[in-house]
């Protein structure tokens, strides 16, 4: 689109809230452009548990408006998108000298009931010395709760509405920074800066929405002008991968003595996932990254539930994020609400301003309907409500028929492995045969950068999600790097730059 062209939105973020308003906007008709300065799902988005869950610790603060919609959404998000979210059982041991039975059991109750369940199963009374999810805890452990909530690959949730978007006519622009935002003649004028190139272009917007995650007082200061804008609190959350720590497909919700809780979590088939910490952060959001003392905490608390202790040693990869929850003025990080809050900034005549503090992934969408309220009271509204029943791209299978999916794809390329075809339907669902054309052997994908990583899904992620670096490839979009070595990766990244300049010369 040329510089004359003015948007109805213009969206600053490409993490979940980001791509999610622009999804559901561009979904209503409105025209949208999304600026992100790194990648998609590059800062909070891609750093959390990974769960769809409605957070039954939150009740103990009495977030129960909060609790009950991240609930509700469970089972819509699953339908939504069946090849990046589905139900995970989490175990949760009862801890003499901590919360008492009754207490988990009254919020577990409550949990089961306030979001009207209706796929997933409830919650039930374990007997820890004969249930095979015993086994890997230590021998004082006797009861234990079992109930639901769903998993999610987050930085793919991010990618998949930044794609649904742009197929909807928005225009999804990463490594593209906001440098100037300023209020002329009933619009916006935003000037923004190509980051790879340093190229500026100026563009007009009807709306403006600062999506920005840890970085949306920073806009206001930096781009707005708004120079004593402090509506965030930062709050570190790291996490340790390690070696697969049990074979149960069951997750476990640990509770800890200083009251905090970590999850232990089956990830990426070879892998045990285990965090978060919670600590508040004063530092610059893009310097994020694990402590020693946050690795020993996680160790230490895992420790106190697995009969085999967790060790530095064990310790294959870590990730470090901050949350930017809303500063309610809570005296403890974990006591700050993780609800969001939208904050309109402009008069009946002035163009607006809608900035978004806090939020949660699981709860993105119904974020993204509550600021197109507020888009449409100010441009008048287009089409209803959608997002509720529309399937995310690769997500057109029915909840229940991903082995069925399976087994059809490995009828249809007879060559590709079991575990290949499953990690390439986890990650794009029916669009994996886009990514396999009409390879008949392995070989007809092109370069093996090493484990199942081929040329023809690197190009598939360049050109239609995207990436534009290594790590763009193996941390978020594929998780390779768990797999690959240094060499492999830099390989990639040679590829990828060797492609880069080809397309260039193209041009």
């Amino acid at each position: 689109m040329s510089d004359n062209q003015t948007y109805d939105l213009f969206v600053i973020g490409g993490g979940i809230n980001g791509c999610g308003i622009a999804r559901d906007a561009a979904g209503r008709g409105f025209t949208v452009m999304l600026a992100e300065k790194d990648d998609l799902a590059s800062g909070t988005s891609s750093s959390s548990t990974k769960l769809i869950h409605g957070g039954l610790r939150y009740l103990e603060h009495y977030e129960f408006r909060l609790v009950r919609e991240a609930l509700m959404e469970r089972e819509v998000l699953w339908r939504m998108a069946p090849h990046i979210i589905w139900p995970m059982r989490f175990i949760l041991p009862h801890q003499k000298g901590l919360r008492p039975a009754w207490l988990l059991r009254l919020g577990l109750f409550l949990y089961d009931h306030l979001g009207g369940r209706k796929l997933l199963p409830p919650t039930r009374v374990l007997d820890l010395r004969s249930d095979p999810a015993g086994g890997p805890l230590k021998p004082g452990f006797s009861k234990a709760f079992e109930y639901s909530d769903c998993w999610v690959n987050d930085a793919r949730l991010v990618a998949l509405n930044a794609r649904d978007a742009a197929d909807r006519g928005a225009e999804i622009r990463t490594r593209t920074k906001v440098v100037d935002a300023r209020r002329e003649d009933g619009s916006w004028t935003i000037s923004i800066e190509n980051c790879l190139t340093g190229q500026v272009q100026t563009v007009r917007a009807r709306l403006l929405i600062n999506a920005a995650g840890p970085w949306v007082d920073g806009v206001l200061r930096s781009a707005i002008g708004e120079n004593d804008a402090s509506n965030v609190r930062l709050v570190q959350g790291s996490h340790i991968v390690v070696r697969r720590k049990f074979e149960d497909e069951r997750a476990y919700f640990f509770q800890n003595r200083d009251e905090r809780i970590i999850f232990a979590i089956p990830y990426e088939r070879d892998f045990t996932l285990i965090g978060t910490t919670d600590h508040d952060f004063g530092g610059e959001p893009d310097d994020t990254e694990i402590s020693d003392g946050e690795i020993a905490y996680l160790c230490n608390a895992a420790s106190e539930y697995f009969a085999e202790p967790v060790t530095r040693d064990d310790v294959v990869w870590t990730y470090s994020g901050v949350r930017p929850l809303f500063d309610d003025g809570a005296s403890a990080a974990q006591e700050a609400t993780r609800d969001y809050v939208l904050v309109e900034d402009g008069g009946a005549e002035e163009a607006l301003l809608i900035n978004i503090f806090g939020g949660k992934i699981t709860t993105y969408r119904r974020l993204s309907e509550s600021v197109l309220e507020k888009v449409e009271k100010r441009l008048g509204a287009r089409k209803a409500r959608w997002t509720a029943h529309a399937i995310l791209p690769g997500g057109d299978f029915e909840t229940g028929g991903f082995d069925r999916l399976l087994g059809d794809l490995m009828e249809q390329y007879a060559f590709l492995a079991k575990e290949h075809a499953y990690r390439l339907l986890r990650l794009y669902g029916t669009r994996a045969a886009s990514i396999l054309g009409d390879a008949r052997r392995l070989e007809d994908l092109g370069t093996c950068f090493g484990s199942d990583l081929y040329a023809a899904e690197v190009d598939y992620l360049v050109e239609n999600e995207w990436a534009v670096t290594a790590d763009d490839i193996v941390w978020r979009r594929t998780k390779r790097g768990l797999q690959l070595s240094d060499e492999q990766i830099a390989t990639l990244a040679a590829y990828l730059q060797t492609s880069k300049s080809e397309a260039l010369k193209a041009v």
